[in-house]
């Protein structure tokens, strides 16, 4: 099936498999263009009936409560990022020889349309620093002076970027594996594959199945394929993919770069592989200092992101331009405050042990607030490899249990408070304990290595409740003379 012009989908029959964040505009969109839009979703709650009756007042079919069954003459299943591949609608469409798309792989489709010129994608994906990144290289590239805008997984639907009045010269596309595994013919600029450690394996059913669809973002890329130096697995997904004639693997490294690497010496963020003679120069792009956070996981992030700008052929100025005009979201490494002599940084989006592992290494002393909900996390690793760092550690949450036990095999003589509370309340208590534990130089940080639902709606919730604790240390804080 085509998808190019508008036309080719009118009087089609399309399943949109879901509602949601992007179930919803994939119906209103495909309606739009004249197709027959059906709806088919598990839930038939309040929220559900609602979104429905807004679709069915539009004259697009929704079925709740129902999303095993294939509707009758189907010829185009667009499904939402979050449905497992083993779905028995999946399965009846396999054996009915329907197609399964998801969003991405829809707007991907519909760039272009109408003959306008379809804006190149800079792609990236990884298990974690995805956003960071692409908010990165958004960045470097409007310092290029550049119309681009970042899309995709980060929150910012594609097929509006596609499909709106905006025309972009070149978007930074964050994907996930979920929005990968569904999107066969997606064809990037460059793409970079930050780094793989196990997650959603209860999705893809295997480390070799999650790995295999983050690997999917390299195939047909035209000039850069960029990967992890530090991580092997990335380099091997570049080896695996089938790109177009010319196309190079960059990599990426927080060491002195070798030739066709982007790395670090001696404080700078330096070029060895889009430049003449990469053998023998290197092109300086920025300073440490001009990351934010310049912290190592970070820093390796900015690498990925100045790459995918300089395949692009950004200059080297507006990479470092750009990436000084970066601010972080909220909750990634984000410093609080100051209180006594001990720096309290919120890193609440690390909800998986890879992403805390990242964090946990960026400071030397440390009182760490981890627990949550572990989504089948092993903690072993984790605390084996961060043991000398932690003065102590503060437990909260639903699997605190799990990174308890790992404590008492791997780092037993580090303090350990258990608090045996799950109510939004525990992380003032949470804050004041790591008080007690720290000592002046140390930084107390919450990188819980788990999600944050058994406790908080989302994980800003919960970073906000540890600022606000912290505020309330630094509100009561005051010196008595001797």
């Amino acid at each position: 099936m085509g998808g190019g012009k508008v036309t080719d989908w009118q009087g089609k029959r399309v399943t949109v498999a879901g509602l949601g964040v992007s179930g919803i505009p994939a119906a209103k969109v495909l309606h739009g263009f004249g197709a027959v839009v059906t709806v088919v979703n598990d839930g038939d709650d309040e929220r559900a009936r609602a979104q429905a009756a807004e679709l069915e007042a539009l004259g697009i079919t929704v079925r709740l409560g129902d999303g095993a069954t294939l509707p009758q003459g189907t010829e185009l299943i667009v499904t939402t990022p979050g449905w497992k591949p083993d779905k028995p609608l999946f399965a009846a469409a396999a054996q009915a020889g329907v197609p399964v798309w998801g969003d991405v792989e829809l707007a991907w489709r519909l760039r272009g349309r109408e003959g306008r010129e379809a804006a190149p994608w800079l792609a990236v994906t990884g298990t974690n620093g995805k956003t960071s990144t692409v908010q990165m290289l958004a960045s470097i590239l409007k310092a290029a002076g550049l119309r681009t805008a970042a899309v995709g997984n980060i929150g910012v639907s594609l097929l509006d970027a596609v499909l709106g009045d905006e025309q972009y010269d070149v978007l930074a596309v964050e994907l996930s594996s979920y929005q990968l595994h569904w999107a066969p013919s997606l064809r990037a600029h460059s793409a970079a594959v930050l780094n793989l450690a196990p997650d959603h394996l209860d999705w893809h059913g295997s480390m070799e199945a999650y790995a295999a669809d983050k690997g999917h973002i390299y195939e047909g890329n035209q000039v850069a394929c960029v990967y992890n130096v530090a991580d092997k697995a990335t380099e091997n997904l570049v080896r695996e993919a089938d790109v177009e004639e010319g196309c190079r693997a960059v990599g990426f490294t927080l060491g002195t770069p070798g030739p066709s690497q982007l790395g670090v010496v001696e404080g700078i963020l330096v070029d060895r592989a889009f430049v003449e003679n990469r053998q023998k120069n290197a092109q300086e792009l920025a300073e440490i200092s001009d990351v934010n956070p310049p912290v190592p996981h970070n820093i390796a992030n900015a690498l990925a992101a100045a790459a995918l700008a300089r395949a692009y052929g950004v200059p080297a100025a507006a990479v470092r331009d750009g990436l000084r005009a970066f601010t972080p979201d909220a909750h990634r490494i984000a410093k609080v405050a100051d209180v006594a002599g001990v720096t309290y940084i919120d890193d609440s989006k690390a909800t998986n042990t890879h992403a805390a592992e990242a964090s946990l290494a960026a400071y030397e002393s440390i009182v760490w607030i981890a627990g949550g909900l572990a989504k089948g996390a092993s903690f072993d690793e984790l605390v084996a490899r961060s043991a000398q760092r932690l003065r102590g550690v503060v437990l909260i949450g639903a699997d605190r249990a799990l990174i308890r036990e790992a404590l008492a095999r791997h780092a037993p003589e580090v303090p350990v408070v258990d608090l045996d509370r799950t109510d939004t309340g525990a992380m003032l208590q949470a804050v004041q304990e790591a008080k007690r534990l720290a000592v002046e130089g140390d930084t107390v940080l919450l990188a819980p290595a788990c999600a944050s639902m058994d406790m908080f709606a989302n994980y800003n919730k919960r970073g906000d409740a540890f600022a606000e604790a912290v505020r309330e240390l630094d509100a009561g804080s005051t010196r008595h003379p001797l």
